[in-house]
């Protein structure tokens, strides 16, 4: 497609009701096409977001009673996974025995409608250590269309969680009413970011660190996790970067103002084994060489934790 018709699509997909429409035609657009779009729009962000991507500073302030972390450690760190689709599913295997190699755990979050998934994967997962959250039911970016959509639907969310034992979920796309989520039997939601223009909703909660969202009334509540670091897609697939430096210097900034940072990776765009890369993937040595960076460079001053572990330390400390 002429590049100066992306441009034009590109500037107006920001607008809700244009975004509304996409996600909409979105399946049957062909893949490259939206990827043109996408990337054309990300070229056109960064050029106005260079103060407020990858670190904004303005997301620094820690609560007024912060203390620290547990231990003594200068920050927390998390890990999650999208699995968005039946191709990433296929390579949960492969992520988590990298995890196990290098001697961490994560959450896998599973779009339950979107492909199968296997109750044995799920067994192996919290067997060794992992968690299991959901992502929506369909990645579709239907889910807040309409409050009326989103109350139908959390009954099937609700039921998916206890079926599957799970405490935590993630919106896909990370669309989000915050307000909405309180429909869920969650104790927390990670659909947020500190700072992340080239979302589809790109408004950040400007925050390093989790925070809790109370319901008007009834006193329930849920802790936010919001993601701190660029997400593998915007980094390997958007901007097509050829090396992981912009988690390294985020993680060292995130480090230094002893926040928390939460990393979203997904299996879909790893590339396992050494082959080729196809043009939505990056080299899972990329993700491995971080690990290691986390390691060796930071030791022993950084708490890591799985989700829940995180929700329940801070819904008891607030």
């Amino acid at each position: 497609m002429n590049s100066a018709i992306l441009n034009i699509i590109a500037k107006n997909l920001s607008r809700p009701g244009i975004l509304n429409i996409y996600y909409t035609l979105k399946p049957v657009l062909p893949r490259a096409l939206q990827l043109s779009i996408r990337r054309q729009l990300a070229r056109i962000k960064m050029l106005s977001c260079s103060d407020c991507w990858p670190i904004d500073k303005n997301c620094a302030k820690a609560p007024d009673d912060w203390t620290g972390w547990p231990g003594g450690n200068k920050f927390a760190f998390i890990i999650t996974h999208d699995v968005d689709s039946a191709g990433g599913y296929a390579k949960c295997r492969d992520l988590a025995a990298l995890e196990i190699e290098m001697g961490f755990r994560s959450s896998f979050n599973f779009v339950p409608e979107g492909y199968r998934v296997e109750p044995g994967l799920r067994l192996y997962l919290k067997d060794n250590g992992f968690e299991v959250g959901l992502h929506g039911i369909r990645h579709d970016g239907k889910l807040y269309k309409t409050r009326e959509i989103f109350d139908r639907n959390a009954s099937i969310i609700n039921s998916y969680l206890r079926d599957w034992d799970c405490v935590g979920f993630r919106s896909p796309s990370m669309h989000c009413v915050l307000d909405w989520i309180h429909k869920l039997d969650v104790e927390y939601d990670a659909s947020t970011f500190d700072t992340d223009p080239f979302e589809p909703y790109p408004s950040g909660v400007q925050n390093i660190f989790p925070f809790v969202v109370k319901a008007a009334g009834n006193g329930k509540a849920f802790v936010e996790l919001p993601y701190t670091l660029p997400q593998d897609f915007t980094l390997f697939i958007l901007m097509r970067h050829k090396t992981n430096v912009v988690w390294k210097k985020k993680l060292d900034w995130i480090a230094e103002q002893g926040g928390m940072a939460l990393i979203n990776v997904h299996p879909d765009y790893m590339n396992f084994g050494g082959k080729k890369c196809g043009n939505e993937e990056y080299p899972a040595d990329f993700y491995r060489d971080f690990l290691d960076f986390i390691r060796n460079s930071h030791k022993s001053g950084y708490w890591h934790v799985l989700p829940r572990d995180m929700a329940r330390y801070w819904a008891g400390r607030a």
